[in-house]
């Protein structure tokens, strides 16, 4: 066998793409559907009435979650308007009064200022070393109808100001949730917005081109090391997937996976007929999953949605449902992620959705049984912690192993007692006990049993 290996350290690693599952027999990898939850937002405010919410970002800011979301207060409503939402859970939010916005005579309301008030924001927090205090909150801004984009800054997230009067970025198209932030892994600044996949050559050197003719819309990526000086756009790439229509991209990074991306992009399907009387145009979409290890090559081996339009005809059109930009830690065992839901109707709102924490993607095993061993790896760290889940009669068992393939001493199969139970961070043992530590550093396969279980992720600790 191959003496290469991947050094993980104490870092959690998903199952989010194939690089963990080699020589699989009786298991598969499972992509996990969030369960809908409550509505958390809906359009209560005059200044709501035409439409909210849309282009939403959220993350937790120190003991609190905050959210910023797009609303409009009528049909004809040029500018669109910046408000913002809190909580202290991630479940009840709140609309508080700001004061800092005149509305209709009164400041008595939850508008931020932007200083041009006909711009889109997804803001996020910059965890920078290197910038100053009133710089701490960061946008990527479009005007209304506008076709470059604009960097802002904030010492609050509630007032904004232009970096630089210029804009920094002018190669359109911008016309959707634009998403940058801070990379902690990479140490840069990165940007996602709309692109195109496989358009003609001829297109392709058009100034100003159609860039849906001949191709499907994508998702392109800049990055940039202050904010205002960004790198060519460059198309992510998804391997030999088929090409669909991807009308926004969510990207985040995931906390507990060292150098783990995800993509929650809204998938449009335009030749499906839409809700019965739609006037606004064909087609239905909905929400699917993609993952990177580097921010720009995505795996897609998961074609099948993520998360469905669900019941009620009023998410059966197009533009209906989209993921918003973010995802909250709301318990231990819980993940809490928000989606919007029924576009372009008056009853438009935010709903809530959680998923078991890791738990976007599982190898998983039936009753019969199977298993997989990993490719040659070195951690460091004392005890292999997993995120499991096994019925009663199902169990989870684990052989440290050399490169070779053979089971080391002490940490064969027939020292490791079947584990059972539904754990995030439950720790393996052996006859000897639960330290790995003499093992550290030294290039070693995992060889996984599984009956009756799923595995979401593993770790050294």
């Amino acid at each position: 066998m191959d003496s290469n290996h991947i050094a993980i350290g104490t870092d959690r690693q998903l199952f989010l793409d194939d690089l963990w599952v080699s020589n699989p027999s009786g298991v598969s990898r499972v992509l996990h559907t969030p369960e809908r939850r409550e509505e958390v937002l809906t359009p209560d405010r005059p200044w709501e009435r035409h439409g909210m919410p849309s282009c939403v970002g959220y993350f937790r800011d120190g003991d609190r979650y905050r959210m910023w979301y797009r609303c409009d207060d009528s049909a004809e409503s040029n500018p669109r308007f910046t408000a913002y939402a809190e909580s202290k859970d991630g479940i009840n939010w709140e609309k508080p009064n700001l004061g800092i916005v005149e509305y209709e005579g009164s400041k008595d309301n939850n508008l931020v200022s932007l200083g041009d008030d006909g711009m889109d924001l997804t803001p996020f927090r910059d965890d920078n070393p290197n910038i100053p205090d009133d710089e701490r909150y960061k946008g990527i801004v479009r005007p209304h109808a506008g076709k470059a984009v604009y960097a802002v800054v904030s010492p609050d997230g509630l007032r904004w100001r232009l970096m630089q009067p210029e804009p920094v970025m002018d190669d359109p198209p911008f016309d959707t949730q634009n998403i940058a932030f801070w990379d902690t892994w990479r140490r840069e600044y990165v940007f996602y917005t709309r692109g195109v996949r496989n358009p003609t050559t001829e297109e392709a050197s058009e100034p100003g081109m159609d860039l849906f003719k001949g191709g499907v819309r994508w998702i392109r990526r800049a990055t940039s090391n202050d904010f205002v000086h960004w790198s060519e756009m460059e198309s992510i790439t998804a391997g030999d997937t088929p090409a669909e229509q991807l009308y926004t991209n969510s990207c985040i990074q995931y906390p507990r996976s060292r150098g783990t991306y995800m993509m929650f992009p809204s998938r449009f399907v335009e030749d499906r007929s839409p809700t019965p009387g739609w006037e606004a145009g064909p087609g239905v979409n909905d929400i699917v999953f993609m993952s990177s290890r580097d921010g720009i090559n995505f795996d897609r081996s998961f074609m099948e949605a993520f998360i469905r339009p669900g019941p009620g005809m009023a998410n059966w059109h197009e533009r209906a449902v989209y993921f918003d930009w973010g995802l909250l830690q709301t318990s231990p065992t819980e993940l809490s992620m928000y989606c919007q839901e029924h576009g372009r109707l008056p009853t438009a709102h935010l709903r809530r959705y959680t998923l078991r924490t890791d738990g976007f993607v599982s190898v998983q095993a039936g009753y019969e049984g199977g298993e997989f061993v990993t490719q040659p790896l070195v951690f460091d760290g004392g005890e292999l912690e997993l995120n499991y889940s096994t019925s009663a009669v199902g169990s989870v068992q684990v052989e440290i192993q050399d490169v070779e393939g053979n089971a080391i001493p002490n940490y064969g199969l027939a020292e490791c007692p079947e584990k059972f139970g539904d754990e995030i961070e439950g720790v393996m043992s052996w006859k000897t006990g639960k330290d790995v530590g003499d093992l550290a550093g030294k290039p070693v396969r995992l060889r996984f049993v599984l009956k009756d279980a799923n595995l979401y992720a593993f770790r050294f600790r």
